[in-house]
């Protein structure tokens, strides 16, 4: 937490800004500004978004933009307000000084569009998990799997809470979070900001990447390796370049609504197919559950006859390391959460959103466990990394790749869509003072940044193919410290500050005067200790589940290193060649 600036007096009261500022006059990150002044403005905001009605998802304004009759049901005045905000860069101070508090806050609402409806498809949109959980399960067996998945099934929508309970807290018009950096920015300050950012913006580069890698083996898979394998995730990439175009969130959970219903199309086609048809068991060497806990079990013997199908009851002894890799496949599959931030900034009502995320969260663990355990019932040992390029028949192979390349484009665009925008708000406007999102050059910035972007994740993509490594090594990296380590942190930052506050403390609105008694440890620990015995409960609670998801960071990277070292020594995963990973006949 950055200490703000302040004027002690002899009592030992702090006066922490002693001249009023107005929001816009203030730098974008303005470490002056105190966690009291972000918090009357949130209340306030709060308060103003209770009158306002919840917008409805409709299909015909992506179809037809100028439809009339529907625009007035949204809201009827944000139309007009829309049109009040100035088309100036707020990026550089000079502007901000020149224009009124209402044209100030008109900009903010001005983002806020979605509904709940559009919050529950964006993050079901990232239900790319599934197609691992088998092969997950083949790795930890029947219960481990079945409770692991469990676990982090309900800390990541605890999470989400957690991220939701700070947001409403610190979030306003005047002062608005945009990114998961700004709920870092205002618990624990400046550094926290940078770090966070910069594990964002690298996890979703990288699971561009992992996608990228993903279904460019599906085009490759669908050409019988005819096409040059560096052009399969060339073709993913030139389809991403127009879908992350799609600039507004609102309009993202339009398409979001598409990408579930093809994800689920394919989930139910291979799990039609796997019931009658034997697993794909040429391909298991190359990325199967057997293959990473016991390659004995799916060596073919002098006959050429496969083992049979095994299951494990609880963890497979012989080979940990494979059994944390695939526990690392659950981290992937409840990633979302370090994207409830961007789905919050943009929400006309930001309230509504714990239930969509519930609902959301429930609907995920429901598909994942119910295919997951098909799927490992089904194959066993034989279980593939990506289940629909692990059944034996070709044409349905072919089926499976076509759905969820479409659905996998949408949920790729969402990547590029918010990993632009944390690159675009904390470095181009922060450092170079680019123009916002919403006038005409900013969004002319951001479409010259999207091939960029992509061509980056290309290059990874093509650079480690190795697909099953890389999801390890993306989701002990950053994605559990994403969704597992920084919520309960910024939470524990926000209720100790929140929580130290005493009778003749706070923001005075009129002078912009920050009254504070004793000192920054003092007050935290009085915030620590505060607010009832459920409080401190809860404020031990996220302590110890901060420093858990740590331990299994350090573990998990130990075991997706490990795993990355052996999957490279297989002579075919070379950088930039034309011969696909998928083909056994190189």
């Amino acid at each position: 937490m950055d200490e703000k600036e302040s004027a002690s007096s002899s009592d030992g009261q702090q006066v922490a800004q002693s001249t009023y500022i107005k929001p816009q006059a203030r730098l974008i990150h303005d470490p002056a500004v105190t966690f009291e002044e972000y918090q009357y403005y949130a209340r306030r905001t709060r308060e103003e978004e209770k009158h306002l009605e919840s917008p409805k998802l409709r299909w015909r304004e992506i179809i037809n933009r100028k439809t009339k009759e529907d625009a007035p049901t949204i809201d009827p005045g944000a139309v007009h307000e829309k049109r009040k905000v100035p088309e100036v860069n707020f990026a550089q101070e000079g502007n901000r000084l020149q224009i009124t508090d209402e044209e100030w806050t008109n900009a903010s609402r001005a983002m806020r569009t979605a509904s709940s409806g559009a919050a529950f498809y964006l993050i079901t949109t990232d239900i790319l998990g599934p197609y691992g959980v088998g092969f997950a399960m083949g790795t930890l067996g029947w219960g481990p799997g079945i409770a692991l998945y469990t676990v982090f099934g309900f800390m990541a929508g605890y999470s989400g809470y957690l991220i939701w309970h700070v947001y409403l807290g610190l979030d306003s018009y005047e002062f608005p979070c945009r990114n998961y950096g700004d709920l870092a920015f205002r618990t624990w300050g400046t550094t926290a900001r940078y770090l966070t950012n910069i594990l964002q913006a690298l996890g979703l580069l990288l699971l561009l990447g992992q996608v990228t890698i993903q279904f460019g083996q599906n085009i490759s898979q669908v050409s019988q390796f005819r096409l040059c394998y560096i052009v399969c995730p060339l073709l993913f990439v030139i389809a991403g370049f127009f879908m992350t175009q799609i600039r507004t969130l609102r309009n993202y959970g339009l398409v979001a609504n598409l990408a579930v219903w093809l994800n689920l199309l394919t989930i139910f086609i291979t799990m039609g197919v796997m019931a009658h048809s034997p697993p794909n068991y040429a391909i298991s060497v190359l990325g199967s559950s057997g293959g990473v806990v016991n390659p004995d079990t799916i060596t073919p013997d002098a006959q050429g006859n496969y083992p049979p199908i095994v299951h494990y009851g609880g963890l497979p002894a012989a080979n940990l390391v494979g059994s944390i890799n695939g526990l690392l496949s659950g981290v992937l599959a409840y990633a979302g959460a370090q994207l409830f931030v961007e789905f919050l900034a943009e929400m006309r009502r930001p309230r509504d959103f714990l239930k969509a995320m519930w609902g959301a969260q429930f609907f995920i663990y429901s598909v994942y466990l119910i295919y997951g355990c098909y799927v490992y019932h089904f194959q066993g040992q034989y279980a593939y990394q990506i289940s629909y390029q692990g059944v034996s028949i070709y044409g349905w192979q072919t089926v499976g790749n076509m759905i969820s390349l479409i659905a996998a484009l949408i949920a790729a665009g969402l990547y590029g869509n918010i990993g632009i925008k944390v690159f675009y708000n904390n470095i181009l406007m922060d450092i170079f003072s680019a123009p916002p999102l919403v006038t005409h050059r900013g969004k002319i910035f951001y479409a010259a940044i999207v091939p960029v972007w992509w061509t980056i994740a290309f290059i990874i993509a093509a650079a480690i193919p190795d697909y099953f490594g890389f999801v390890s090594i993306i989701s002990a990296s950053t994605l559990l410290n994403l969704t597992y380590s920084l919520p309960p942190l910024f939470a524990v930052g926000y209720d100790l500050q929140k929580n130290a506050y005493r009778e003749g403390e706070g923001f005075d609105p009129v002078t912009g005067a920050v009254t504070r008694h004793g000192t920054t440890v003092q007050r935290w620990m009085r915030g620590f200790t505060s607010g009832g015995p459920l409080q401190i409960a809860r404020n031990v609670w996220h302590v110890i589940y901060f420093l858990a998801s740590l331990s299994m960071c350090g573990l998990g990277m130990y075991a997706a290193i490990e795993g990355m070292i052996t999957a490279f020594k297989i002579p075919q995963l070379n950088s930039f060649s034309c011969v696909s990973p998928l083909n056994l006949n190189a």
